[in-house]
Order: C-alpha cells, then sequence, then structure tokens
C-alpha cells in the first residue's frame, strides 16, 4: 500500500512528481487546505507557532555562515543533522503505530545537504498493512512539520509496496540512492535497503537516469555556459553532480576515482555550487535557484571575490563558476560513458568485461567469485584483469567449502559446466587465477603436468580444457562433419555431467601405474562436496572409469563380431551412458592433437555407437531376472524392515533385466510396497515431478489394452510421453513407467489434478471408462493443427531378439501417437512386454518388443500387423470412425 498527503489528515491523495526532475519531488502539504504548498518562485507564507529551539538555533548558524559565504557541504551537513534531532522528537511525540516503522530521509535530505529552503523528502516504511493506527502516526509526525511552514515531500508505503521494487518510479527509485534512516525500525530498514540494492532495480535506475538528464538538459539547450544559470538543474550544476555519484554508486564504488577527473575537483565544485545555492536561498527567503543577474553581484559580495568593481567581481566568480561546471560535466560524461552495467550482485559488466563493483567486499567473499565467470558467459564476453587479479591474490587464503557454501552455490557450478559458447574460455581463466583448482582439487594435481610419450602434445590441464572446448564446439550451430556426435549432445538431460567428467578423467595421471584407477579414486571426494546425487555421482564414476574402453573397442576389436557388440553393450547398460561415453570419448581423443581423431576413427566410433544402441534398444528384452542373481541379492540385502525378502524376489524374478540398473534401489522398494494387494480391477499409482518432466508408476495385474489405455489417458489431460517402461513377471502382475511433459500445465494450474489423472486411469482400467471417447475431441482440434512432416516407417525384425519380434516405428511426433499404435497392437492380439520411447525434435521412434500367444510374430502376422499400423498412421489426420467392441479397460 502507498499513500501521500497534499493537506492536513488526508493521506490517499495520489504522489505528484515532476517528470523533469530526477529526485523525487512529492507531495508539499500544508497544515489546512488555505496555505498555499511552497515551491520554486513562491514565497513561505507565515508559519503558525514559532520553531523550536533547536531548529531556531540550526536555523541561525545556517544563516550566519551563509552570510559569511561559508554555507557549503559541511554547514548543510550539521543543518541535516539538527533537522534529524527535531524528527526525532516528533517521532516519540506521534501516536505510537501498531506496525513496524521506519522514518527514511531521502533526496538532498538524505546526502545531508539541506539549504534553508529545501524541501523535506521522507518515506515512511510500515513493516504491515497500513490502517488507523498508522494513519494516526503519519499525521502526528507530519502535522509539527506542516505547523513550521516546511515543505514535507513524502510518501507512505508498506513493505509489500517492495517486492517488485525495481518496477517502481524511477525518480523515486533514484532519490532511493541516498536513504539513510532517521528513527524507527533498523531491522525494516536493513530489509528495505537490501530490497533496493538489486541488479534489476540498479539497472533500472541508471537507464531512467540517462533518460532523466537528457531530457533536463535539452530544457538548457544541453549547454553549461548560462549567464543566468540554474544552481540546481543546469548542465554542471548539482543535480549532475549527484548524477554521477548515483552511477558510481549504483555500478562501481571507484567508479569517478578511475576517470580523467580528479575525485577532490567534484567535490569542490558541489560545496562551491552549494554556497551559491544557499546565498540565493537565504536572499529569496524561498527555495529559489537560478543565479541571475542581480544575484551575482551579492553572490561574489559574499563569496569574498576581490575587485573594485561589481563587474570584476562577478566576473570572477562567474569564472569560478564554469571552471566548477565544467569539472561536473566531465565527470558525469565519465560516469556515463565507463559505468559497468549490472550483471548480478556486486558485479558490472564494463569495458574489460565483468569485474568487481567492490573489489575489497569481493576480496572477502570467494563464494561470489564463481558468478563472475556465470556472468561472463551470460554476456559472451570475459572476465576483468582486476577481478582475475582479485581472486589469485586471495584464493589460497580460504578453504574448499568457503568456495561452494550452499546447494545453491553447487548447483550454480554445475549449471556453469553446460556446454555452449565461451566455456572453454571461461574455464581457462578459472584454471589460471587458481579458481577451478579450489573448486575441484584434483585438478590441481595435473595443472602443467607433462605425460611423455609421443602421442600427446599437450599438458595434461590443457588436453583436459581442449576436451571440454571439443564438447563446446559440439553445442554452436554448426559443428561440421561432427554434425551426427553433435545430435547426441542435444539429447542429453544433463550435459554439464560430461564436462564435469572430462575435468576430473585424467587427475590421476602421474600418480600410480592405472591413472584410470586413480581419477576415479581422487574424483570421489569433488563429486561428494558437489552435492551430487548418488545416481549422477554414479554415472561420473562410470564415464571416468571407462573413458578409455569405448576406443580400445573400437580400435581394437572385430566390432563386426556381434559377441563384441554385446559385450561392450553389456557394459553400458543404458543409452543415456552410451550417448555420453561416445561424446567423452571423441573429446578426449580430438584433444590429444591436431587430426588425432581422423575421419576413420570417427567412422568406427559412430559405427560403434549404432551398432551397441541397436543392440540395446532391439535385444535387451531378452535378458530376465533370475532369483539366484547378484541384482536381487543386493536388494534384498540392504531392504528396508517392512520388505520381506521373498517379496522382494517375487516382484524382480522374471522382469527385464535392465530393470534393475533402470531404477535406484529407493525407487524399487516403493514398486514392490505399490505392488502388494493388487486386484483385478485395481491400479496402484505413483506421480511424482522429476526435473522437467513427470514420472508415472502404474502397477496392476495384466489385462488386455491395459498400456494402450494408459498412452490415451495421459494423451486425454494434453500430456506429452516422453519415454516409457513396460515390464511384466511371469505373475502377470504388470509395472508400467511413463515420463511426461505436462505442456499444458494442467497439474500446475488445477487443483486436484493429480487426484483427476488418478481416477480417469482407475476408471479406464477398470472398464468403467471407454478412453477412446475421452480423446475423440482432443484428437479432432488436433489434426486440424498438425501437418505430417514425413511418411511414417513400421518395421518387424524377428532376427535381433530369441524371445520377442521387435516393432519400430518412426513417425510424428503427435499428441495420441502410441495410444493408437498400441491400441491395434492389442486388437491383433499381442502383447507388449516392453516398449522403449524415444522423441527427437518432431519424430517419434517407437521400438516395441511383442509376442503374440508367447511367441513371435509369424511372418503373415507381422505382414498384417505392419500394414494395418501404416494405415492408421497415414491417416492420423482423421478422426477413428470405426466401430470397436468394447475393450476390457476401455
Amino acid at each position: 500500500m502507498r499513500r501521500s498527503s497534499r493537506t492536513q489528515g488526508a493521506i490517499c491523495a495520489p504522489i505528484a512528481i515532476q517528470s523533469h526532475s530526477e529526485c523525487c519531488t512529492h507531495s508539499r502539504a500544508s497544515p489546512d487546505n488555505e496555505r498555499p504548498a511552497a515551491g520554486d518562485g513562491q514565497a513561505l507564507p507565515p508559519a503558525g507557532p514559532p520553531p523550536p529551539p533547536i531548529l531556531s538555533a540550526a536555523r541561525r548558524e545556517l544563516c550566519d555562515e551563509t552570510a559569511r559565504g561559508q554555507a557549503g557541504r559541511a554547514a548543510l551537513e550539521r543543518y541535516s543533522e539538527r533537522f534529524d534531532i527535531l524528527l526525532r522528537q516528533f517521532f516519540a511525540a506521534a501516536p505510537a503505530p501498531q506496525q513496524p516503522v521506519s522514518v527514511v530521509a531521502m533526496g538532498g535530505y538524505g546526502r545531508r545537504q539541506l539549504c534553508l529552503h529545501s524541501d523535506i523528502d521522507l518515506l515512511l516504511l510500515f513493516g504491515g498493512r497500513i490502517g488507523d493506527a498508522e494513519e494516526r502516526f503519519v499525521r502526528g509526525l507530519l502535522h509539527p512539520l506542516w505547523d513550521l511552514g516546511l515543505v514535507v515531500g513524502h510518501q507512505v508505503r508498506d513493505i509489500e509496496d517492495f517486492e517488485r521494487l525495481e518496477s517502481d518510479n524511477p525518480e523515486f527509485l533514484l532519490a532511493l540512492v541516498d536513504a539513510r534512516a532517521i528513527d524507527g525500525s533498523s531491522a525494516l530498514f536493513e530489509w528495505f535497503t537490501a530490497a533496493f540494492h538489486t541488479p534489476a532495480a540498479h539497472a533500472r535506475v541508471v537507464d531512467a537516469l540517462a533518460t532523466l538528464v537528457d531530457e533536463r538538459h535539452a530544457r538548457f539547450n544541453s549547454t553549461l555556459y548560462q549567464l543566468e544559470p540554474d544552481v540546481k538543474d543546469a548542465p554542471g550544476a548539482l543535480r549532475d553532480v549527484h548524477a554521477a555519484r548515483a552511477i558510481a554508486a549504483l555500478t562501481d564504488p571507484a567508479l569517478l576515482r578511475q576517470g580523467p577527473e580528479d575525485p577532490a575537483r567534484l567535490d569542490d565544485a558541489e560545496d562551491f555550487l552549494l554556497r551559491i545555492r544557499s546565498i540565493l536561498h537565504l536572499d529569496a527567503k524561498r527555495n529559489h535557484n537560478v543565479l541571475t543577474h542581480s544575484m551575482q553581484d551579492r553572490a561574489a559580495d559574499l563569496l569574498g571575490y576581490p575587485g573594485a568593481l561589481p563587474q570584476q567581481r562577478v566576473e570572477r566568480m562567474m569564472g569560478d563558476y564554469f571552471r566548477h561546471a565544467r569539472s561536473v560535466a566531465r565527470a558525469l560524461a565519465w560516469a556515463r560513458r565507463a559505468a559497468p552495467v549490472p550483471v548480478g550482485s556486486n558485479l558490472g559488466r564494463g569495458r574489460d568485461g565483468i569485474r568487481f563493483i567492490d573489489i575489497r567486499q569481493a576480496a572477502v567473499q570467494p563464494a561470489t567469485w564463481l558468478g563472475a565467470f556465470q556472468a561472463a558467459i551470460d554476456a559472451n564476453c570475459g572476465v576483468s584483469d582486476d577481478a582475475l587479479a582479485c581472486i589469485r591474490q586471495n584464493a589460497e587464503r580460504f578453504a574448499v567449502d568457503d568456495f561452494l557454501p550452499t546447494p545453491a552455490h553447487r548447483a550454480a557450478f554445475l549449471r556453469l559446466l553446460q556446454p555452449r559458447a565461451g566455456l572453454y574460455e571461461r574455464l581457462s581463466e578459472m584454471h589460471d587465477c587458481g579458481l577451478l583448482g579450489c573448486i575441484v582439487p584434483p585438478f590441481k594435481h595435473i595443472t602443467s603436468r607433462v605425460v611423455r610419450d609421443f602421442y600427446h602434445k599437450y599438458t595434461v590441464d590443457e588436453h583436459t580444457l581442449l576436451a571440454i572446448r571439443n564438447i563446446e564446439r559440439l553445442a554452436l550451430p554448426s559443428t561440421g562433419d561432427r554434425d551426427r556426435f553433435a545430435s547426441l549432445l542435444q539429447d542429453l538431460d544433463a550435459p554439464e555431467l560430461l564436462v564435469l567428467s572430462l575435468l576430473l578423467h585424467d587427475v590421476g595421471k602421474g600418480r600410480g601405474t592405472d591413472h584410470v584407477i586413480e581419477s576415479v579414486s581422487m574424483a570421489r571426494p569433488t563429486l561428494s562436496q558437489l552435492g551430487l546425487q548418488p545416481e549422477a555421482r554414479a554415472l561420473v564414476e562410470f564415464l571416468i572409469a571407462n573413458h578409455l574402453r569405448m576406443s580400445q573397442v573400437a580400435f581394437r576389436r572385430d566390432t563386426e563380431d556381434p559377441e563384441i557388440v554385446r559385450q561392450f553393450a553389456s557394459l553400458v547398460a543404458l543409452e543415456p551412458r552410451l550417448k555420453l561415453l561416445s561424446l567423452l570419448t571423441v573429446a578426449d581423443i580430438e584433444a590429444v592433437g591436431p587430426d588425432t581423431l581422423t575421419p576413420w576413427k570417427a567412422e568406427l566410433l559412430w559405427r560403434l555407437y549404432v551398432d551397441t544402441y541397436n543392440q540395446l534398444t532391439l535385444g535387451y528384452g531378452d535378458d530376465l531376472i533370475e532369483r539366484s542373481e547378484s541384482g536381487p541379492s543386493e536388494l534384498v540385502a540392504s531392504r528396508p524392515p517392512d520388505l520381506p525378502e521373498p517379496e522382494i524376489a517375487r516382484f524382480v524374478e522374471g522382469l527385464p533385466r535392465r530393470y534393475l540398473q533402470l531404477f535406484d534401489e529407493e525407487t524399487i522398494y516403493r514398486h514392490v510396497r505399490l505392488s502388494r494387494d493388487i486386484h483385478p480391477d485395481e491400479v496402484h499409482l505413483w506421480l511424482d515431478q522429476k526435473s522437467s518432466a513427470w514420472e508415472l508408476t502404474v502397477v496392476t495385474l495384466d489385462k488386455p489394452f491395459l498400456f494402450s489405455n494408459i498412452c490415451g489417458v495421459l494423451s486425454s489431460f494434453g500430456m506429452d510421453i516422453l519415454r516409457g517402461h513396460a515390464m511384466t513377471n511371469p505373475n502377470g502382475l504388470v509395472l508400467d513407467v511413463f515420463q511426461f511433459t505436462d505442456q499444458e500445465r494442467f497439474l500446475e494450474l488445477n487443483r486436484g489434478a493429480r487426484e483427476q489423472i488418478f481416477g480417469v486411469l482407475e476408471d479406464v482400467v477398470s472398464g468403467r471408462t471407454n478412453v477412446t471417447e475421452r480423446l475423440r475431441g482432443r484428437e479432432e482440434s488436433l489434426v486440424h493443427r498438425r501437418q505430417a512432416r514425413f511418411t511414417p516407417v513400421v518395421h518387424c525384425d524377428n532376427q535381433s531378439s530369441k524371445r520377442y519380434t521387435i516393432l519400430d516405428i518412426t513417425a510424428d511426433n503427435a499428441l495420441g501417437l502410441l495410444y493408437r499404435v498400441s491400441r491395434v497392437i492389442s486388437r491383433h492380439g499381442c502383447d507388449v512386454d516392453l516398449v522403449l520411447i524415444a522423441t527427437e525434435g518432431h519424430k517419434a521412434i517407437d521400438v516395441f518388443h511383442i509376442t503374440k500367444a508367447g511367441a513371435k510374430l509369424s511372418d503373415s502376422e507381422q505382414l498384417a500387423l505392419a500394414a494395418r499400423l501404416q494405415r492408421t498412421l497415414e491417416r492420423s489426420d482423421e478422426v477413428d470412425q470405426e466401430h470397436h467392441p468394447a475393450e476390457q479397460g476401455g
């Protein structure tokens, strides 16, 4: 809530702000409606009661100093401090508010530069809702000031007004640059200053200030050489002093010290201008700031300029005025030209890159250093030499945990490792200044380490950084002959783990005979310090431990031998790990030296990737879990107390072996619990959000059309299915796990959305609801929006698997695609034991492992199914109008 006042007893009128002013010129209030507000060009009316002694004494002292030509910065500061005391007296006498309150001086009062007839700019900030008690306090504080005939520009606000402070009026924000607390809650004022001093608010003020300065200068024809200058508003006058200092305060406190003008000259100019302004106020008895010809004689006399004639004294004074105005103009021009743009906490972007705004503050805050490199990547520039030197000089003073003290800092480091333009250069800067070795201590071990062989061309640390540069290049729009590997990078969910693996993959070199084992061992403490989840830690350790394996297989083994490919597929086990290891291998080899990764080697690596991918996606369903395997034994050994050993063994036995690698132990235990007490028409469900995708787990007993019905329900709610695993054990228990995105934000925006989805799933599985009817309206609206981009391809393979017919479908990624395909499969009497779903842009690649009556499909059955699927996919722009008998589960 924000309020202000123009009249006594009314505190809800809008605030009046002069658009030409960089400072807030707020409402001017008087104790009654008849008293006019005093401003430029208006004399103050007679005050009511006599002023308090402290104010009378302060005014007399300031008048005396003004008459001696000495009412500059020091005199005005003393006068402002006397006024602080008066305001605290009025604060103590005002009725107490219910909410915490802070009385804040702003603008010239905040700078302690009150002249005799300056406005008193105040912010009355409340810690909560403004009610009757708060309004009584406002009147109790302001009425005594109005009764003294003072011009009070005030704003009344509560903290809710500052939730998005950067969007506030720019003139008001500028006035806050000089804000200081007079009385009241110190905690509230500290909260307020923290809310104001953000990069967003600073950037808005600096941008707005440039416009305000230009508009004000235009009113004076943008020249400081005025014969009757306004010592407050003219170019080179006081507002320009304040503007230069505000830019420095908001961007770089040392900015003015780095410019062409000696900062002392700006101080002298300000003092000179304030002494003249004080004389103008004293002589005019009002807030008058124009140094007219008639006033120039008076000012020159009071300032003590020598000369037999008034003209001589005035010429000397005006010569000094223009000299000071030129100093001010040069300081402001430098500040506007050289100010770094705020890009983060204590960070600005200048001509030399990302720099620390307050380098002394940065020197003792190592947790802020990483932000400079993230900002440099975001801005596509470097980190300044001064910032790098600051880090280099101070890095060894701190412990490892000081650099990434919180989970947010550790997550920020991982985000910095995401492949994009500039990553190699920023990591090189971090290495050069010592920060990289502080965050990743094992990296210090390979700094400038030499490997004496005829293979490597670079030191180990530079080889590592060049490998990361190779990944960075794959992330750029054009990668030339590496396009096919670049497509793998685009598929990764967490590419930063690839870069982290590269950072650590050779840290064990020079320690023992097997640098791979040493590297894994040395990496573990860093992975723990970074707070990686167990799955991510295991993945990085796997990549480090096996970073030589793919090249060994590709270059030293007969990859035409299916057994070799099968063994390698058994090692990587999962598609994401295959893609990561392929990319790491390519980047690692290419970083050994120029032309090390020849086209022939690149082709061998790509061929091994393709063959392994096919093995993983087409043949993995053959291998089932047996009770005697080590995987189930490990699950049993670490089981929680509520899960008996036979229950776990009974659940996993007969599931595909990849199940143990797809899910961690906690997830498997949850699946076991979900499988308890399942009745034929029941379905047990679990929905969880993981990163940017949702994961739905469905446990029930097997029944026709189950997989297609689940796909249909998700599609009917607008979900885009990314991946699905359908598994059945010999007891007829079905475990279906789907990953999907909620592009329409149904789950986020609708209260009870989970329960609604669960209810529909239960109704469809039990046969109470027909999913086709739910989908029909969505399909009808969808087909007119989406045009087919290519002809769908359906392929049946009876050779790659001993147990299953492999059905490979490539088609447009359209809402409801899986439902249509799986429904056709079910109508042909086939069972889906495993489905692998991949989405590549607008293309969906769905691989089904199917059987019919427990066996592979015959040639004729394959042809019939493929033909029916082809027709269904090709007419996806038509709503399926066939009438089908009721299907169990919908």
